[in-house]
């Protein structure tokens, strides 16, 4: 939590200047601010550096081939598996594996169809979230389709959700969770609230033996993620949220819960200039400190919210008691969603583009237990600056 956030980004403005000039995307539009990090990040020169250099001097197939181009590119993906690790502080790599994927939904997609049937039998529950991102929810959902099918009938039941905030309650969880609790999926940082959902806390609630998997898509590059702290048994993220190219994405498997993550069928052609990408991606954030970039998109935010909060125009999607710079409660992650009273979201992205600022306004592929209805979200990283969330807030601030 940012006690004083004009003091963190004080601290920190020369070290964030150096980062933002590496965007040439942002610095070549000196009159636009991108605040839609969230939906997808824009990439540093040292990843399209990587994606130019290895498309120029080693693309190949990898694992089919016994030429130098081709042993380069397996070498680049295996080492990207390891990074993979490393970056999430794997405390047994040995015992884990990374399968890469197009993104989250596709990671996710392949954990309900290929690992989860395995895990259950007639009776058994699930626990996953109904007012997160349709991700996270429509998978486990097929995935119960599927095994009714083959004669198998599980419950898939709703992570309870705490009213006005859209934290996750564990007390709940913990009341619910039984013998025949066989699974559990959260979300590490809310696509919409913008919020840490405690996830410590569900491992608590449901014991030491239930895997949980957690959609980590809007957390990975933002902040430092450990799972030896959150004792996970799968972490999902997508590639292109954590400033890689798009079409790629991985899942983190501890492998000791359940049984072992290892997805059948034919492995075709991997996205090698993907992997390349993320690996470069990880590599600059390591460099730039994940703990620092956490600090000023936080600090950033808490002055977006308590902005907001005196305005009484707009409405703040999650929990008020955060919104002042001198709250006690935590901060919100990089994202705050909003509505004005008066003027729909779609207008008022128009409107707030017309004054140079990007932002996403729809339902933000809100899951069906959630607030479906048109919002304004805006999510930074560490290239934004205050005075871009100032000038956010003197737009809004016209239209009272």
């Amino acid at each position: 939590m940012a006690a004083d956030p004009a003091g963190e980004i004080a601290e920190l403005a020369s070290w964030q200047r150096g980062l933002r000039a590496q965007f040439p995307i942002i610095t070549g539009h000196p009159r636009l601010a991108y605040l839609d990090s969230a939906a997808t990040a824009q990439k540093p020169q040292a990843v399209l550096d990587a994606v130019h250099g290895y498309l120029t001097t080693s693309n190949a197939n990898a694992g089919r081939g016994s030429y130098p181009w081709a042993n380069t590119t397996t070498a680049l993906v295996e080492r990207a598996r390891e990074r993979v690790k490393e970056f999430l502080g794997d405390p047994r790599p040995d015992l884990s594996s990374v399968h890469f994927t197009t993104g989250a939904t596709d990671g996710l997609r392949t954990l309900a169809r290929e690992w989860l049937p395995g895990l259950l039998a007639d009776g058994d529950e699930i626990v996953v979230p109904f007012a997160d991102h349709e991700a996270n929810l429509a998978p486990w959902l097929e995935a119960r389709e599927l095994l009714a099918r083959q004669g198998v009938r599980i419950r898939v039941r709703e992570m309870p959700c705490q009213p006005g905030s859209g934290d996750y309650d564990p007390v709940a969880l913990a009341a619910m969770t039984g013998p025949r609790t066989r699974f559990v999926a959260a979300t590490h940082v809310h696509h919409v609230y913008g919020a840490d959902m405690n996830v410590h806390r569900i491992r608590q609630a449901v014991g030491p033996d239930v895997p949980l998997c957690l959609d980590a898509a809007q957390s990975i590059g933002h902040l430092p993620v450990s799972v030896a702290a959150l004792d996970v048994d799968f972490v999902v993220f997508s590639g292109h949220k954590a400033l890689a190219l798009p079409g790629t994405g991985a899942v983190w498997a501890r492998d000791r819960r359940g049984p072992a993550f290892r997805p059948g069928g034919w492995s075709g052609t991997p996205n090698t200039v993907g992997v390349a990408s993320l690996a470069a991606a990880l590599d600059w954030l390591d460099a730039a400190g994940t703990d620092r970039i956490e600090r000023w998109t936080v600090a950033l935010t808490s002055l977006l919210t308590d902005g907001l909060g005196r305005l009484p125009a707009y409405e703040v999607l999650g929990c008020r008691s955060s919104l002042a710079t001198t709250s006690e409660v935590q901060r919100r992650r990089s994202i705050v969603t909003f509505r004005h009273r008066g003027i729909g979201a779609q207008d008022l992205g128009f409107i707030l583009f017309s004054h140079g600022f990007m932002v996403r306004s729809d339902g933000h592929c809100q899951a069906g237990g959630g607030d479906r209805e048109s919002s304004v979200r805006v999510s930074l990283h560490v290239h934004n600056t205050r005075e871009e969330v100032e000038g956010l807030l003197a737009a809004l601030a016209t239209l009272q």
